[in-house]
């Protein structure tokens, strides 16, 4: 007699080893695996700093789980998604972060124009971050993290309010207030010219 197996979620399954026909994979994905996607979420959020690819990254996760029972059924769903989870992160930052050499040498044998910037951008760049920098010191502490948080960090207004220990409508009038008085320090003496030609 053949034993099957109970999944994560009480049916029964096919016996380890045993080849899934497209309804039972399905019916499998269904009820193991996307019953698992507010942990997968979870930890695609807690592990991913850019939230828009998380969506992208679940579908290819799932991509990926069910190519892989269809060859043999994993004994439990939960960890052998997170596992495929950490290794697509995995793969991910490899390939994001590696320059195939051969792309390098052919660029230099090309001699393509670069966009690397010559040594007058990079004095006028230091001196544009020097003049923000400044600027920035002289904004009140709290308008001063709230527009780091927003514009350097990238956070949302809930996710600053939190950190600061305000409300998301502080936030915003911290955001407000300091960006309008950034405006002023970099094109406020511009904007007067203007007005007098």
């Amino acid at each position: 007699m053949v034993e099957t197996r109970k999944g994560e979620q009480g049916g029964d399954l096919l016996p380890s080893g045993a080849t899934m026909t497209a309804p039972e994979l399905k019916t499998w994905f269904v009820r193991e695996v996307l019953s698992l996607e507010p942990i997968l979420m979870r930890f695609l959020s807690q592990n991913w700093r850019n939230r828009h690819d998380i969506e992208d990254m679940r579908q290819d996760i799932y991509s990926r789980v069910l190519e892989a029972a269809s060859h043999q059924l994993p004994e439990k769903a939960k960890p052998f998604v997170l596992a495929t989870a950490r290794n697509y992160l995995i793969d991910r930052v490899l390939r994001e972060r590696i320059v195939p050499i051969d792309t390098v040498a052919d660029l230099d044998t090309l001699s393509v124009a670069t966009d690397v910037p010559g040594p007058d951008r990079n004095a006028i760049g230091r001196d544009e971050l020097r003049k923000l920098r400044s600027a920035l010191e002289r904004l009140p502490p709290r308008c001063c993290e709230a527009v780091i948080l927003r514009r350097v960090e990238g956070l949302s207004r809930r996710e600053i309010a939190t950190r600061m220990g305000v409300t998301e409508n502080t936030v915003a009038d911290h955001i407000r207030r300091g960006m309008n008085a950034l405006a002023d320090e970099f094109f406020g003496a511009a904007a007067e010219l203007r007005k007098d030609a």
